[in-house]
């Protein structure tokens, strides 16, 4: 029987076989918070909504050991010290393609339905001092091959630590050839009357919000920040019918059977 709501399609499969020895690193469903995030002023920046939507719209990776890596900034694979200071092996990351690049293998054979994707990414809204993720997209409905998740140093003499439960790769299924099905256009505000009406009410109230702000005791102050795009609502109130306030992606249920 399937969990889905009524009028929704049932849940599609997303499959990890685990390929090698010892205990595989978790996959687990991202969460809605940064650390950074909440230690902004006031932690301002959980009140972006399309931020917490990023933070959440994918499963995180972990990594199984710590790992610290140091670049010399030369393109040699020997230019990039890699150490593993806890965990147990087999370790995932080493320096496999040279010119400072981090490569972490991931023990799983992905599988995603007929006509899926999988785009290998860095965790979204994670910044890392010195290393960039660098993303891939991998057909995982038919692919046999394992693929990794590779970080670019980008401070040759910085040592770049990968703690243990840290997030090392972001997993975000896409349906193929979605994106190429878009027909982008430039047109002008007010080709579309009702877009422009909406739009207009929009930055009066904006301007007028933003006006009365530093005021004490306006309304503005005392509601301290707009929450239209929150509610999903416009100008004229009217909510969306599909606006999302959080995602609640499914966790990955052990089905391995013993060997």
């Amino acid at each position: 029987m399937s969990d889905s709501p009524p009028g929704k399609p049932g849940p599609l499969p997303f499959i990890a076989h685990h390929v090698s020895e010892g205990a595989p690193p978790a996959i687990v469903p991202a969460p809605h918070a940064r650390d950074w995030m909440s230690e902004t002023r006031d932690a301002f920046a959980n009140r972006c909504l399309p931020l917490l939507i990023a933070n959440q719209a994918g499963w995180l990776v972990l990594s199984s050991s710590t790992v610290r890596a140091r670049w010399d900034g030369g393109d040699a694979l020997g230019n990039l010290e890699v150490e593993h200071t806890d965990g147990e092996p087999p370790f995932l990351a080493k320096s496999h393609f040279g010119h400072g690049i981090l490569t972490f293998t991931l023990p799983y054979l992905f599988r995603t339905p007929p006509g899926f994707n999988l785009l290998v990414r860095g965790p979204a809204n994670h910044p890392k001092d010195g290393a960039s993720p660098l993303e891939g997209i991998v057909e995982t409905d038919w692919c046999t091959a394992t693929f990794t998740m590779n970080w670019k140093l980008t401070r040759p003499g910085l040592s770049v630590t990968f703690a243990r439960g840290e997030p090392i790769a972001m997993l975000v299924p896409q349906r193929r050839g979605e994106l190429e099905a878009f027909a982008p256009e430039i047109r002008g505000m007010y080709d579309d009357p009702d877009v422009a009406r909406s739009y207009a009410a929009w930055r009066e109230s904006r301007s007028q919000f933003l006006e009365e702000l530093p005021t004490p005791e306006s309304p503005a102050n005392r509601k301290g920040w707009q929450k239209h795009y929150v509610h999903g609502q416009g100008p004229d109130g009217i909510t969306a019918p599909e606006h999302q306030r959080k995602l609640a992606l499914r966790t990955f249920r052990d089905r391995s059977k013993a060997r």
